[in-house]
């Protein structure tokens, strides 16, 4: 009669270069032999069989095997996913707070300081270019080194220096210190890797995009914050009380745990153990019997692993993409707080020749424009609710493509000269769709790459996006001033190319399960556009 003790096998197995028939060629491990060519299985036990009978354990059945997608598939999304998404979620809280903030600080500072629109547009470029320097170096990291820790060390890193820039006496150090800020806020996004990692194939799209939730919260916290604090403790208090999300998420970092498919890769097979049997603990679901089989090896993180044959071109439909969005979206934030101080689209370029000389006339936000702020702020939440209705439905790339197209709709009754009233209900139907579609680029852009590049991905995409986000100051704050048609013919061209470019992406993700490596298929079947 046979027995059943909680044990499962997960073995690994080394890739095998097929390009490498000299096992002496590759690169030697530490007992010399080739790590690329030697094939290596190890194994722990978390389901095996016993038999009372000797014969019986002297004759062991064949043990069935499995991968990790069908593991958490089995466990399933539960206490434990519902945990990991309130924790994850705070990173977002804080990261926008941190892009909101720009928007309310450099009228501040133009009216304090006396800045030129120039300097203003930089205070915001800066940190977007931080990000765009630092989201590669924290995705190699992540890949090289555990999601966990590099998650944590980008949230202290940029903990400290929000609350340093607090102290800037001039423009030079709030440009350093805020550019130092945003080299931290760069590695925020490996939340979105390491919370894909631990979620089960169904549903997986919808539970992401939930994240979004989180960003609509940072953003709305931010204007809420702001109608308190400028008008009285001003900018300083700020930025100060806008990096409490940061210190909260490291408060909970000790619980955060570390991805199964990195562990998987990185041969920690006792890690590996550890967090399936807690998922199961929280999830209230019995670990599957049998092997977990993946491949794994010690080159991860590779940039050149994304223009393979199977990847060049979704790496580079990608990266125009998330520039996109980056550029748009953040573009009809800037534009929000322009156009509100000028009234309507018209105003926006009046006083434009006077800008040099008028330095000491300025306009600082009223109640008013941090209501309107407020109103176009709230437009997340129902972008948030279409995306989550269309990106099982309809797929990812359709998801993508449908808020581009409807952003540019939007855009294009700017043209006109429109009251307060209108222009704040267009404004609100862009972000809303913008924002909205975002949130998907997230859901695609790691179901689309093996986990031994996923970070790196994540992070040279975001790079990319942040290119998108520090170019866009200047035509929304810049450019503005001197042709309002010019600027809004830039936002238009730009979402609409993006929306063609999410219909020609050749691998659509929905329903397909994580790739571990590009040499291993994922579970389920990726379906090819025709």
């Amino acid at each position: 009669m046979e027995k059943l003790s909680s044990a499962t096998t997960v073995t690994y197995k080394r890739w095998k270069n097929p390009e490498n028939n000299n096992p002496e060629g590759g690169h030697a491990g530490p007992n010399g032999e080739s790590s690329r060519s030697m094939e290596e299985s190890c194994h722990a036990t978390i389901g095996r069989r016993k038999s009372s009978s000797p014969a019986a354990d002297n004759n062991p059945t064949p043990e069935s095997s499995f991968s990790l997608n069908e593991a958490l598939d089995a466990l399933g999304f539960g206490r434990f996913q519902w945990k990991l998404l309130f924790l994850t979620g705070f990173s977002w809280v804080a990261d926008a707070m941190e892009m909101m903030i720009l928007s309310v600080v450099g009228p501040q500072l133009h009216c304090e300081w006396t800045l030129p629109a120039y300097k203003v547009a930089l205070v915001t470029s800066v940190v977007f270019a931080g990000m765009g320097i630092s989201s590669p170096l924290w995705g190699n990291l992540s890949d090289k080194y555990g999601r966990k820790k590099g998650l944590t060390v980008c949230i202290f890193w940029t903990f400290y220096y929000s609350v340093l820039s607090t102290l800037a006496p001039d423009v030079g150090w709030i440009l350093l210190l805020r550019g130092l800020v945003g080299f931290g806020i760069g590695g925020t996004h490996q939340s979105v890797t390491l919370y894909c990692e631990l979620l089960p194939s169904k549903g997986r799209g919808l539970a992401v995009t939930l994240m979004a939730a989180f960003w609509s919260l940072g953003a709305v916290l931010e204007v809420l914050l702001a109608l308190w604090i400028m008008p009285t403790l001003g900018w300083r208090w700020l930025l100060a009380l806008s990096s409490a999300p940061l210190a909260v998420f490291l408060c909970f970092c000790p619980w955060l745990p570390e991805s199964p498919r990195f562990d998987l890769l990185n041969g920690d097979r006792g890690k590996v153990v550890a967090t399936l049997e807690r998922i199961a603990r929280d999830n209230g679901k019995a670990l599957p019997r049998g092997r977990i089989v993946c491949s794994f090896q010690n080159d991860r993180g590779r940039l050149r692993d994304l223009f393979t044959r199977q990847y060049y071109k979704t790496t580079l439909l990608l990266w125009f993409i998330w520039f996109s969005f980056a550029f748009t979206y953040y573009g009809i934030i800037l534009l929000t707080t322009e156009m509100f101080q000028s009234g309507d689209s018209c105003g926006a370029t009046q006083g434009a020749k006077a800008e040099p000389a008028c330095s000491l006339e300025c306009k600082l936000l009223t109640s008013e424009d941090y209501r309107d702020l407020l109103w176009t702020t709230f437009a997340e939440f129902p972008g948030l609710v279409v995306v989550l209705g269309t990106v099982d439905c309809l797929g990812r790339k359709k998801s993508m493509a449908l808020p581009l197209f409807i952003f540019t709709l939007s855009i294009l009754p700017l043209y006109t000269c429109i009251g307060r009233t209108t222009l704040t209900v267009f404004i609100f139907i862009g972000r809303a769709f913008i924002s909205g579609g975002y949130q998907v680029v997230y859901v695609y852009t790691p179901e689309v790459f093996p986990t031994e590049t996923r970070a790196l991905a994540i992070g040279t995409c975001s790079a990319i996006s942040r290119l998108g986000a520090l170019i866009t100051p200047f035509v929304a704050q810049v450019l503005l001033r001197h042709s309002v048609f010019l600027t809004l013919t830039v936002y238009c061209l730009c979402s609409f190319l993006a929306g063609l470019s999410c219909l020609l992406l050749p691998i659509e993700t929905s329903g397909r399960g994580l790739q571990e490596s590009e040499r291993t298929p994922a579970l389920g079947s990726a379906k090819r556009a025709t």
